[in-house]
């Protein structure tokens, strides 16, 4: 990125690191806004939950991975004259990926919306015609995924803590409420994160509804280096209130 260069190959590989973990902890926010999914075609309930156990303990095991060798990696850089501790707002590295610092570069906006009030197909039921959480949800795993290196929802930088939520038709994120369309937008390469969002089962579901009932659904590229500027992360970063379930 222009304005953000990275300035040693240990910061940058606990960059990596760091990027891959938040990734995770937002692919399980489902779990944590207790987000139900709206589209799904099943109605085996026992094997969904089976399912949906097996994949929470295999997130598990790699949040726990990826921890272990983000401290690793945290160590090699201060072995290596850098600060494991230091200040995010004064590293670049660490300010990119807490989101401390406000990032520049080339990516992609999608943006996701209702149904036009005009559509009302007789087979339509409310809940196909509005965007949901696990539609948000599914567009910002892909983006990770395909290699973003940081990400906003609306206007809020999105963070290892960020969560969505939907309460009736409007969007909840970190306090603030939110209307459609949506715009989610991604610093990274164009083409890796367009090809991450043609690879996604869950954004091919949300697809199928916007050709049915006609759901907002746009994809724009960035191409200049200074197409976008994300700001930085104007929240809280620590949690206020904690629960081990039984």
């Amino acid at each position: 990125m222009r304005a953000r260069r990275l300035r040693s190959v240990g910061a940058r590989a606990a960059v990596a690191g760091v990027f891959a973990l938040a990734g995770l902890l937002f692919a399980t926010s489902a779990l944590t806004s207790r987000g139900t999914d709206l589209r799904s075609d099943t109605a085996d309930l026992g094997a969904l939950v089976a399912e949906r156990s097996r994949l929470n303990d295999q997130r598990a095991a790699r949040v726990g991975e990826l921890r272990a060798e983000v401290d690793a990696l945290s160590g090699a850089v201060a072995a290596a004259g850098g600060s494991a501790g230091s200040d995010p707002l004064s590293d670049p590295a660490l300010g990119i990926a807490s989101g401390a610092l406000p990032v520049t570069g080339p990516g992609l906006t999608v943006t996701l919306d209702d149904a036009p009030d005009h559509v009302r197909p007789a087979t339509a039921s409310p809940d196909d015609l509005v965007v949901h959480q696990q539609d948000v949800e599914a567009v910002v795993n892909a983006l990770w995924a395909g290699g973003a290196e940081a990400m906003t929802i609306v206007d809020q930088r999105v963070v290892s803590t960020s969560a969505v939520r939907c309460v009736g038709n409007v969007l909840v994120l970190q306090g603030r409420t939110y209307s459609p369309p949506y715009a989610i937008s991604a610093i990274g390469d164009p083409a890796a994160l367009r090809a991450a969002l043609a690879a996604s089962p869950q954004i091919d579901v949300y697809l199928q509804y916007v050709d049915a009932y006609g759901l907002g659904w746009s994809v724009q590229a960035h191409e200049d280096p200074d197409a976008l500027v994300l700001p930085a992360f104007d929240g809280p970063t620590d949690f206020t209130a904690a629960r081990v379930d039984a």
